[in-house]
C-alpha cells in the first residue's frame, strides 16, 4: 500500500460539498443517549453503555450507580424479550433450545437434513428409478421398488425404512447381491436414522413449541413463502437502488452544468472491486451500489481514467444500514490498498471503467471524512423513537451465557435477580470481545450521520 500521506486527493468542487452539507439528515441521533424516567430498556442500556465508555476513556472505573443501571437495564431487556405476547420470538426459541435437550437435538438433525435427503433420494434412484425398474417384471419386487422411489421423493422416511426391510426379506433380492448391498446401505446408513429421528421428534410438545416460535419469525428457509418473501425483498432493494442512482445522476448533471463541461461527471452502478487490488476482500464490501465519478486529466494514448468522488449505498430500512457498516469500512480499507500510480479496471452495470489508484487510496486516509465520501440512501421513514441500541449489541448482550441462564430461569418460573448478571458486567469491563458493544453508540451516530432520505438528497441537488 502506498503511503497515505503521499496520495494526492482528487479535486472536489465546492458544489458537491454544499449538496452533502445541505441535504437534511433526518436520521441523525443526539450527541448522547437520552433516557428519562419513562425510557424503555434499550434507551436505558444505551445510556449505561455510554457512561461506561466515557468513564473508561477518562481512565476511570465506572461507579456503582452505573453498574446498577447496566444490570437493571439488562434484566429489563431480557424480561421484555421473554414476554409471551409481544416478546422476541427468536430469543425465546434460543432459550427453549437451551432448556429442552430434544429441541437442540432436533436443531442438530435439521443441520444434516438437506444433505441426508439428497443422499437417500440418490440411493433410491440408483436402485428404484423407473428406468431401472424396467428390468424387473411385474410382481412384488417391482411394486416394492416403486413404493421405495415414491417414499424417497415424498420424504416418508419411516415408511421407506419399512419398505427397505421388506425388500431385503424377499427371495428375489437374495438372488441379486448388488441390489441387496445397495438396499442394506440405505437401511443401515446414518442418513435414514437421522431423518427418522427428526420425524419422530416433530410430535414432541417442546419441539412443536419451538417450531411455533420459529414460524413467528417469518417463513422457514426453503419454503415457497420464504422464496416469495425473498423475491419481494430483492425487488424492494432493486427499486431503492434505482431511486438512489437517479438522485446521484441528477447531481452529476448539475456538476457538469456548473463546470460548463459535458460528461466530465458520471455515475456507475453495481461497481465490482477487481481482485487486482493487493488486499484481502474477506468480509469486505466488494460491490458498490452507485458511485459518482469525475474524469481525470487525460493521458495520451490511454483510455480515460476516473476519480471516485462519492460512494452511495442504497438500503431499504434503517436497521439494514447499521448491520452493513462494518462491511463498508472493510470495503473502504480494501480500496485504500490501491497503488497510487495504477489505474484499475472495474466492472459495472454500465461496462468497464478505469479508476485511478490515487483516488481509491484517498478513500481510506486517516483524515478522510466519511460524510464527504459515503452516503447511505433510503426511502424508509425515520423511526418515531430513535433506536439507540444497535441490534448487534443487543444480540450480544442477550446471548451472553449469564443472560441466557437468567432467561431460562424466567421461562421455568424460577427466581431471577439482576445481580445474577454480574458476570456480563465484568466481561464488559475486561474482555476485548465487548469493545464493539461499548463503542456502539458512537458507531451508531456515525452511521446515522451518513444516512440521507432519497427525497432529501434530490432536494439538495435541486438547490
Amino acid at each position: 500500500m502506498s503511503d497515505p500521506g503521499a496520495l494526492p486527493r482528487p479535486p472536489r468542487p465546492p458544489l458537491l460539498d454544499q449538496v452533502l452539507r445541505t441535504a437534511a439528515r433526518r436520521y441523525r441521533l443526539p450527541a448522547e443517549p437520552e433516557a428519562g424516567p419513562q425510557a424503555g430498556p434499550t434507551a436505558a442500556m444505551a445510556l449505561a453503555l455510554e457512561q461506561v465508555r466515557r468513564a473508561r476513556a477518562g481512565a476511570q472505573r465506572p461507579d456503582a450507580a452505573t453498574r446498577q443501571s447496566f444490570l437493571e437495564a439488562l434484566a429489563h431487556l431480557i424480561r421484555e424479550a421473554m414476554r409471551m405476547e409481544d416478546g422476541d420470538a427468536a430469543y425465546q426459541a434460543t432459550v427453549l433450545a437451551r432448556q429442552a435437550p430434544q429441541v437442540q437435538e432436533c436443531i442438530d438433525l435439521q443441520n444434516h437434513a438437506e444433505q441426508d435427503r439428497r443422499q437417500l433420494r440418490a440411493g433410491a434412484n440408483a436402485v428404484a428409478h423407473p428406468a431401472r425398474r424396467q428390468h424387473c417384471g411385474p410382481g412384488a419386487l417391482h411394486d416394492a421398488l416403486e413404493r421405495l422411489h415414491a417414499q424417497a421423493e415424498s420424504g416418508q422416511w419411516a415408511a421407506l425404512g419399512d419398505t427397505l426391510q421388506q425388500l431385503l426379506a424377499m427371495a428375489q433380492t437374495a438372488d441379486a447381491p448388488a441390489l441387496q448391498r445397495s438396499l442394506a446401505r440405505l437401511l443401515e446408513g446414518p442418513a435414514l436414522a437421522r431423518l427418522q429421528r427428526a420425524g419422530a421428534l416433530q410430535d414432541d410438545p417442546q419441539v412443536q413449541a419451538y417450531q411455533r416460535l420459529r414460524d413467528r419469525q417469518g417463513p422457514r428457509p426453503g419454503t415457497a413463502e420464504a422464496s416469495a418473501y425473498g423475491d419481494m425483498a430483492q425487488q424492494r432493494g432493486a427499486a431503492m437502488e434505482t431511486l438512489a442512482a437517479r438522485a446521484l445522476e441528477a447531481l452529476a448533471q448539475r456538476l457538469d452544468r456548473a463546470e460548463g463541461s459535458h460528461g466530465a461527471w458520471r455515475v456507475v452502478t453495481s461497481l465490482r472491486v477487481p481482485p487486482s487490488i493487493p488486499a484481502s476482500a474477506e468480509r469486505a464490501k466488494s460491490e458498490w451500489d452507485a458511485v459518482l465519478l469525475h474524469q481525470a486529466p487525460g493521458t495520451a494514448g490511454q483510455p480515460p481514467a476516473w476519480d471516485v468522488c462519492l460512494l452511495l449505498e442504497a438500503k431499504a430500512s434503517v436497521d439494514a444500514v447499521a448491520s452493513d457498516f462494518s462491511r463498508l469500512r472493510r470495503g473502504l480499507r480494501l480500496l485504500g490498498h490501491a497503488d497510487a500510480g495504477t489505474a484499475y479496471t472495474f466492472l459495472s452495470r454500465e461496462g468497464e471503467v478505469r479508476l485511478r489508484g490515487a483516488s481509491l487510496g484517498a478513500l481510506d486516509r486517516p483524515d478522510t471524512d466519511l460524510r464527504a465520501t459515503v452516503l447511505y440512501c433510503t426511502d424508509a421513514p425515520a423511526p418515531p423513537t430513535p433506536h439507540l441500541l444497535a441490534a448487534a449489541s443487543r444480540m450480544q448482550l442477550l446471548g451472553a451465557a449469564q443472560s441466557l441462564a437468567f432467561a431460562t430461569a424466567l421461562a421455568e418460573g424460577r427466581p431471577a435477580d439482576a445481580q445474577d448478571l454480574e458476570p456480563v458486567w465484568q466481561a464488559l469491563l475486561e474482555s476485548p470481545q465487548w469493545e464493539p458493544v461499548l463503542q456502539q453508540y458512537p458507531t451508531l451516530r456515525c452511521v446515522r450521520e451518513l444516512m440521507v432520505h432519497v427525497d432529501d438528497l434530490a432536494q439538495a441537488v435541486q438547490g
